[in-house]
């Protein structure tokens, strides 16, 4: 009877508790991505949750999914507008399918490099294809995040155009990612990015391409002997909140705006600071880091980027972006 009783008061006092919690959380925010709990983007998702909460007095909770946990990133990108998710990291390639002209900075060689990125990142044509993207989905592009340079790794050297001919090399499922492999004769696999270290592992696929923070923090050089600086795409993500989201946060949607797009900032220049010492890092890992005269692969892609039919932008973008 007094363990009866002492068990009765113990769910009482745990109802009580939960309900305390949930009134001061008035919101709570899903945010969900594709990348490992140990990466920059997680923990910088993970600081911007606590200033949300903290600036707004813990009106609003945001709980972040790392690690696909919530879906791929098709999936998160669709999880958007049924409300399984509120706030994602997506690359731009991915959103292309709602409206193709933000992936613009995404196409192969069209980026210059981070200067050339952030004078985007700042500019009206973001702006006006942010804009262009909510009046398409609704949903609204809190920030540019700066992912890093692509590059190829693979067990042999990749010097030149000719080295990547028949190579299975997976890549995202986007069409974008499709135009690098594609101008120089590979046989590019879309994969999930959950997926890809036991693809080559296991032979499935002969090569991946990603920045190298990502090829170091999902340990590719563990399976991959060489890696080659052919730096084909300079990659971004977008911090993307669901127009449902929006709605409920009410007058607290200028603050998780602003937060959002401090942790974009915040992890831009952490994922820039730390490409510029990973090459030194990889050849101490007895990893081949090899550079590679760019111009032949710029070459072969050139063409693409101005056929108006084999691209989602305008011209008028295209010419924007290269006088930034």
């Amino acid at each position: 009877m007094y363990l009866g009783r002492i068990g009765a008061f113990v769910t009482a006092v745990g109802f009580t508790i939960v309900g305390a919690t949930s009134a001061l959380a008035q919101e709570t925010l899903k945010w969900a991505h594709v990348y490992e709990e140990g990466s920059d983007y997680h923990q910088v998702a993970l600081w911007a949750a606590e200033e949300v909460k903290a600036r707004t007095d813990g009106r609003i909770e945001i709980q972040v999914f790392p690690a696909s946990s919530l879906g791929k990133e098709v999936e998160i990108n669709e999880g958007l507008g049924i409300g399984a998710v509120d706030i994602i990291y997506t690359g731009p390639s991915f959103v292309e399918r709602y409206y193709g002209p933000i992936a613009i900075s995404d196409y192969p060689f069209i980026m210059r490099g981070y200067d050339h990125w952030k004078s985007y990142r700042d500019s009206d044509l973001f702006a006006e294809l942010s804009e262009g993207y909510k009046d398409a989905t609704g949903h609204t592009v809190m920030g540019l995040v700066y992912y890093g340079q692509r590059h190829v790794t693979s067990n042999y050297p990749i010097l030149k155009p000719a080295d990547m001919e028949g190579l299975k090399i997976r890549v995202p499922n986007s069409p974008v990612m499709l135009m690098f492999p594609n101008a120089v004769g590979a046989n590019p696999t879309p994969m999930a990015f959950s997926e890809v270290y036991l693809a080559l592992q296991q032979g499935v696929v002969d090569a991946q391409e990603n920045p190298l923070p990502t090829i170091q923090f999902k340990k590719f050089y563990e399976v991959q002997s060489n890696i080659n600086l052919t730096g084909h795409i300079l990659n971004s993500l977008l911090i993307i909140t669901s127009d449902s989201a929006m709605a409920r946060v009410g007058d607290d949607a200028a603050v998780l705006e602003e937060v959002l797009k401090e942790a974009a900032e915040k992890v831009s220049q952490s994922i820039y600071d730390s490409e510029q010492s990973l090459v030194a890092w990889f050849r101490e890992q007895g990893i081949a880091v090899n550079e590679v005269d760019k111009a032949p692969f710029q070459d072969a892609v050139k063409p693409m980027l101005t056929d108006m039919s084999k691209v989602p932008y305008q011209m008028e973008h295209f010419e924007r972006l290269q006088a930034l």
